[in-house]
């Protein structure tokens, strides 16, 4: 079986197996006084330095959370309790669930920030929305955007939308998930004030993720309890997944530059699939991922594909593949301005730190094996 849907959750690396197993010889609470308890403490301090410094940050700044969806919940819903809801989300249209939805939960005026049909976030269009802000009817400005896109791979102007929105007096929140490991993340380059965090995306364990918050950026807890975290986030921490976290991110940023080479053989890959298909390819004229790719033809309902592909031995998903295992129409090419049936057509492929340069070409030949039988037969 080849393995496509890295963007759903990457297997887990060797480096992070490694770790969870030596912390699974902690049997302490790491907020425990004792010797053992040091030791458990010890192992997620080094962790917590791991995960820091793959995003060019301060150890001390990064709060261990359940996911990147508690992170991202973390993160919105604590700005809005530090600012008394005085506030105004500015939401990309091209935001995961665990973004969108948070927001739609916070109690603040909500706006969807437009994207161009690449995918990208409209900076024209924040620069104008920025321009006619109210502080007295609007409150503070806060975007929401995503360093790259789970299902174009599109990589986002973080940094640049930032910039203008700190100089509005405003702070930008960071989904920045899909990027670890796979583009270069730096919360200094990029200028923002939160960023989310997951380790399941990056070869780490799932049920572990992480907020990185500027220092001073203003956020109340949402969790109470025992004060761990910095009391951001109380509750006894995941020892077990927080090391095999750290782990993952250690080895996704230093193996890196070879994720990036796939590149060349993604596409060659989708050279192919326009070539011999005639297939669309989503978010192309933009800057995206090495190793996303998103693709339809008409006709070729995206569910049949990913059912096809499996029996064809290539593993790989529709849309976000965190849904709860729907296969559902993109909201995310809705929002680029594609055609309703041919979003319904889409699909995804994506590739990570296990993965062999010919995976591209086999799932080039299952897929192109699957139109056959089906669309392009109707089409001959």
């Amino acid at each position: 079986m080849i393995y496509a849907d890295y963007n759903a959750t990457a297997p887990l690396r060797p480096e992070a197996r490694e770790a969870m197993l030596a912390a699974m010889q902690a049997d302490a609470n790491p907020s425990s006084v004792h010797g053992p308890g040091r030791g458990a403490r010890k192992l997620i301090e080094t962790a917590r330095g791991q995960v820091a410094t793959a995003i060019g940050a301060r150890a001390q700044d990064v709060v261990f959370t359940s996911g990147g969806t508690e992170a991202s919940a973390l993160a919105l819903m604590g700005i809005t309790a530090q600012l008394d809801g005085k506030c105004t989300f500015l939401i990309s249209a091209i935001e995961h669930e665990a973004v969108v939805k948070n927001a739609g939960h916070a109690g603040v005026a909500v706006e969807t920030a437009y994207v161009t049909t690449q995918g990208v976030l409209d900076l024209d269009w924040l620069r104008d929305r920025l321009a006619r802000w109210d502080v007295a009817r609007d409150g503070l400005p806060v975007l929401a955007i995503m360093l790259a896109n789970n299902e174009t791979g599109v990589i986002q102007p973080v940094a640049e939308a930032a910039a203008m929105v700190r100089e509005a007096g405003g702070l930008t929140h960071c989904d920045g998930v899909q990027g670890l490991a796979k583009t270069q993340v730096n919360v200094g380059l990029l200028g923002v004030d939160y960023l989310a965090l997951s380790a399941h995306k990056v070869g780490g364990p799932a049920g572990c993720g992480a907020l990185w918050l500027r220092s001073g950026a203003p956020l109340k807890p949402v969790l109470f309890g025992g004060g761990q975290e910095r009391s951001l986030r109380s509750g006894t921490e995941n020892l077990i997944g927080i090391a095999g976290f750290g782990a993952a991110a250690e080895a996704g940023v230093r193996d890196m530059a070879k994720l990036q080479g796939l590149s060349t053989a993604r596409d060659a890959m989708e050279a192919r699939l326009k070539s011999e298909a005639g297939v669309t390819v989503f978010g192309e004229g933009a800057e995206r991922l090495a190793q996303t790719s998103n693709f339809a033809i008409a006709g070729f309902a995206a569910e049949t594909q990913v059912m096809a592909m499996d029996l064809g031995g290539v593993a790989i998903s529709s849309g976000a593949a965190c849904s709860s295992g729907k296969v559902k129409r993109s909201l995310i090419l809705s929002a680029m301005g594609v055609d309703d049936g041919l979003a319904q057509s889409a699909i995804r492929t994506s590739y990570g730190w296990n993965t062999d340069l010919s995976d591209f070409d086999r799932t080039a030949d299952a897929w192109l094996e699957a139109a056959r039988r089906t669309v392009l037969k109707e089409n001959a």
